[in-house]
């Protein structure tokens, strides 16, 4: 019966933890604007948006990384002035380190100056991604 009891608590443990997990990965949040930091063409190895640039960080099993890659593009397509960029994070390990990026994908909204004005570690959903660039354009 007790072992039973063990069961039951460390499942239920699991199962909140994961709700809470699943809850926070791909929301975009604001971070302030990474104490100023700009990030400009010749760091990210692309041209930035005349509006805004989504900046994807991935790495090469990453399965939530291609949904990403398609919702980001199709974003940029749809919203005039954006471009994205998608890092892999392996060949750029100076980059992910310098901006904390801890897992993959992790999406940032880059303004027009290049500055960071949000950020999601996970796979974000197409609608937080246009609300993002609310705020960079």
């Amino acid at each position: 019966m007790t072992g039973l009891m063990v069961c039951v608590a460390v499942l239920a443990t699991a199962s909140a933890y994961g709700v809470l997990r699943k809850r926070h990965g791909g929301r975009v949040r604001v971070r302030g604007r990474d104490d100023g930091r700009r990030l400009d063409a010749g760091r990210l190895g692309g041209e930035l948006g005349e509006r805004a640039t989504l900046v994807q960080f991935s790495s090469a099993f990453c399965a939530p990384c291609r949904a990403t890659r398609r919702t980001l593009g199709e974003v940029a397509a749809m919203v005039p002035g954006v471009a994205h960029i998608e890092i892999d994070a392996e060949q750029h390990l100076d980059l992910v380190r310098e901006l904390g990026i801890l897992k993959t994908p992790t999406v940032l909204v880059l303004d027009a100056g290049g500055h960071v004005v949000r950020r999601a570690a996970g796979q974000p959903r197409k609608a937080d991604v246009i609300a993002a660039l609310g705020e960079a354009v």
